[in-house]
């Protein structure tokens, strides 16, 4: 045991064990406010769930990534399941009391099994991609992976939670992306997206064709691949409405938060205005640790989960926030390190497509607290209060480090050779 403990790979259980102490800190000072509430003791309930998750992630580093690949269908149906029960049984908590994202029974919240799903994706993403001669080269060839991501981002989606959506993408694109599809490919694939977002303004969306038909001019996909492709952008652009109907009022009230807070400053752009209030007074060394004006005054919303990176704001100012997005670098440096080092391509994709999840939680939530980002309620890494997101942040960092272990003892074996 202690011979494993001393082969870990060091750069990364510092920034694993920097950041969740430094979330920690963070959390016991979003609860110290003017008027007790719950969350002052929040950082307790905390500490008990990353003990937790260093057991997890101990457990995980003794499991072979080739138990996980073995293992990934079974794990990927109990998600998709657990995903399919959560909308009829599931209930929202928190800032999320309008979505059935909690699997709930008997009156008792056991977890949010979307988190589960996050990884089931990542890790059946890198069997399928893993399993490929050659990377995918046509749209046709990426309607397996698709629906792998697509599954479950759909039954995210009814729950409603948008934000979690967006990380099954993300995470999808991100993986393709290491396995080694083109650019080009993958712009084809996203555009209808686009497509869909720029249909808003006329002029953009019109724009926008005009660019598509160059690029495929340009690329010369094949012929119905290049048909598709631009039917699916002038569909999107003609379901926009219709689309934007069927968002949840919570959903729209965010996007037009996003877009200008101060249409109701006293409702939906509330978070957006304070939060930024918190990051701007920081200034370069902050108000000092417990000294933040607006958590102390209740004016800062969900403090503890959502908006707890407006808290290192406000009291550590700029030289907390630079030291917090350093360590969120090294993290997912190190976690790139190991994916190009890994000895096997499925243990490469499952690394990269953790540090994936990582970078696209780390860039919500830190864009939606200065209104570079709609609030999509993303959880930040080790600092949000949470015990599923922190359990499979936990299991991420443990197959890490086994991949990290692996590829060090591979070496070991060259060289003895």
């Amino acid at each position: 045991m202690f011979s494993h403990l001393r082969q870990l790979d060091k750069p990364l259980v510092a920034a694993v064990a920097a950041l969740a102490l430094y979330g920690l800190a963070t959390l016991y000072s979003a609860g110290q406010t003017e008027v007790p509430t719950f969350v002052a003791g929040i950082w307790q309930r905390q500490l008990v769930w990353l003990g937790l998750g260093v057991i997890v992630a101990w457990l995980t580093f003794r499991t072979s990534p080739r138990m996980v690949e073995w293992a990934t269908p079974f794990v990927y149906g109990i998600a998709v399941f657990l995903l399919l029960l959560t909308l009829f049984i599931g209930t929202g908590a928190g800032t999320a009391a309008g979505t059935k994202s909690w699997l709930t029974i008997a009156g008792h919240r056991f977890g949010q099994p979307t988190e589960l799903a996050k990884l089931a994706v990542i890790f059946m993403l890198a069997r399928w991609l893993a399993g490929l001669r050659e990377p995918p080269a046509t749209l046709r060839e990426l309607i397996p992976p698709f629906a792998i991501a697509g599954i479950p981002c759909f039954l995210v989606i009814q729950q409603p939670d948008l934000g979690s959506a967006i990380v099954f993408v993300a995470i999808l694109f991100c993986m393709l992306f290491w396995a080694g599809t083109k650019p080009s490919l993958l712009l084809l694939a996203a555009s209808p997206v686009i497509g869909l977002v720029l249909a808003f303004s006329t002029v953009a969306w019109g724009l926008w064709i005009a660019i598509l038909a160059a690029l495929l001019l340009w690329w010369r996909p094949y012929l119905w691949e290049g048909l598709a492709v631009m039917t699916a952008n002038v569909v999107m652009g003609v379901v926009a409405l219709p689309f934007w109907n069927r968002l949840a009022p919570y959903q729209q009230n965010r996007l037009l938060a996003f877009l200008n807070p101060d249409v109701d400053p006293r409702a939906t752009g509330w978070h957006v205005i304070q939060s930024k209030v918190a990051v701007g007074s920081g200034g370069l060394l902050g108000k000092g640790f417990t000294e933040g004006t607006q958590k102390r005054l209740a004016f800062l919303p969900a403090q503890h989960t959502d908006f707890i990176f407006s808290v290192v704001g406000e009291e550590l100012g700029f030289l907390g926030v630079l030291v917090a997005l350093s360590l969120f670098g090294l993290l997912l440096f190190v976690l790139l390190r190991i994916a190009r080092k890994a000895t096997d391509p499925f243990s490469s994709l499952c690394v990269f497509g953790i540090g994936g999840l990582f970078f696209i939680h780390i860039v919500e939530n830190v864009g939606m607290t200065i209104n570079l980002m709609p609030i999509t309620g993303i959880p930040l890494p080790f600092f949000s209060y949470g015990g599923s997101f922190l359990l499979a942040c936990s299991i991420g960092v443990g197959i890490a480090l086994r991949v990290a272990w692996e590829s060090r003892q591979s070496g070991y074996a060259e060289l003895g050779q």
